[in-house]
Parts: structure tokens; sequence; C-alpha cells
């Protein structure tokens, strides 16, 4: 008899998270990824920097990322990287809270990810706990019970209840920012139903729908078929 139950949650990429910080050159605050990365080379000596460039103004500005290295001490496939702006690279330097903490900046995460949630619509009352694996698509910080709610289609009264139940297992706390893939166990129960609640204040980054026409504010009275999707 098959008794293995597991799911999927995804948290992907809908765009890249905006670098805030003062613009030289006017009011503006928000700076977004341009896509490429300037290699400049001094004999031996090389430096790299991440190309962003102002929402208000279209200034381009220069974000450090290695400064007066030798040649040698970058991995040939990487600066070959840096010298051909690629895609994964750029997102990679985008996306790197210790780039930004190093160079002065933030990074906000709104509008940027969506929950792909492949849940079956048994899972809260099966008899065999349930396996959920959420993994990251970018390093975006998200509130575990925000996931819990989008994934399972709860309130979070319910959510709450669970976790205090132990009918969710998850090794996070409900009011940490998950940005890594974890794992985490729903046991059977009664939860199934349970509308959730409205969500008047959610921190940046947080999705704010539903795909298939649920938009923030609807609420559904039972857990999500296989599959969703929440969006940003």
């Amino acid at each position: 008899m098959h008794t293995d139950r597991k799911a999927l949650w995804a948290v992907r990429q809908s765009a890249l998270p905006a670098a805030v910080r003062a613009c030289p050159d006017c009011p503006g605050t928000r700076h977004r990824a341009s896509g490429r990365i300037r290699v400049n080379a001094s004999g031996k000596l090389l430096d790299v920097w991440l190309l962003l460039i102002c929402a208000t103004c279209d200034r381009t500005s220069k974000v450090p990322v290695h400064e007066r290295v030798h040649v040698s001490s970058l991995e040939p496939s990487r600066l070959v990287a840096y010298e051909n702006n690629d895609p994964a690279v750029v997102r990679e330097l985008t996306t790197n809270a210790s780039l930004a903490a190093k160079n002065g900046y933030r990074l906000d995460w709104a509008g940027t990810w969506t929950l792909e949630a492949r849940t079956p619509l048994h899972a809260l009352d099966g008899p065999i706990p349930l396996t959920v694996h959420v993994g990251f698509e970018l390093p975006v910080p998200v509130r575990v019970e925000r996931l819990l709610m989008l994934g399972l289609g709860l309130s979070r009264t319910a959510v709450r209840r669970m976790v205090g139940d132990g009918r969710i297992r998850v090794p996070l706390a409900l009011d940490a920012k998950a940005h890594r893939d974890f794992e985490l166990t729903v046991h059977g129960g009664a939860a199934a139903g349970t509308a959730p609640d409205a969500d008047p204040a959610e921190p940046a980054g947080t999705p704010s729908g539903v795909r298939g026409g649920v938009g923030h504010g609807a609420r559904q009275a039972a857990p999500r078929p296989w599959p969703h999707s929440a969006t940003a």
C-alpha cells in the first residue's frame, strides 16, 4: 500500500527586488537592475560592478562587487559570466542581501514573487501525514505564517490553531521570515473548510492575490485544489 504523501510549494520569481538608496541626481530612492555588469581591467587587477538604474531619472550607478582583485582570484567561468552579463549572475548579485548591506542600501521585495502550491484537496483530512517541501527560486523573505495560509487556503486563526495542536509541524516560528528551502508536515484533522481571515496589513513582498480570479480580500471556503498559485 502506498503511504507516501508529498506536495511541493515553490516560491517563484516574478521580478527582481528594487535597491533602495538615495540617488545623487534626483530625489528618487528606488533603483532597478539594469541587467548589466561592468568589468574593468588594469593590468592583472580587476574591478567588477553591478549596474543599477534610478527608477526616477534613469541615472546609472555602480555597485562594487570586486575591487582591485587579481584576475587569478576569480574562476574563469565566473569572469566570463561577468563579461557576458549572465542573467543568472545578475539575479544572484541583485538579490544578494550581503552585497546590499555592504554597499549601504536595502532590498525591497514587494511584488517580486508568486507562490505555486501543489497541495491536494484532501491534504488536511487524510489519514496519512502530508510532507510539504517549500522551495525558493529566489531568496525573498516570506513570513512562514503567510506561506501556510496561502498554501493551505486557511485563515490565520486556523493555521495558528493547527500549529498549536501539533497538526502542522514546521521547523520555523510562524513569524519568522523564511528565504531558504524547508519542509513541513501536515497531519489529518478537521481544519479544512475554514475560510481565510482578512489580512489588511501584509509586509512588503507578500502576495496580494490568487491566480484564477480570486483577488486580494476574496476568501475561499475550502482548501484549494491541486495546483494553484498565489501572486505578489
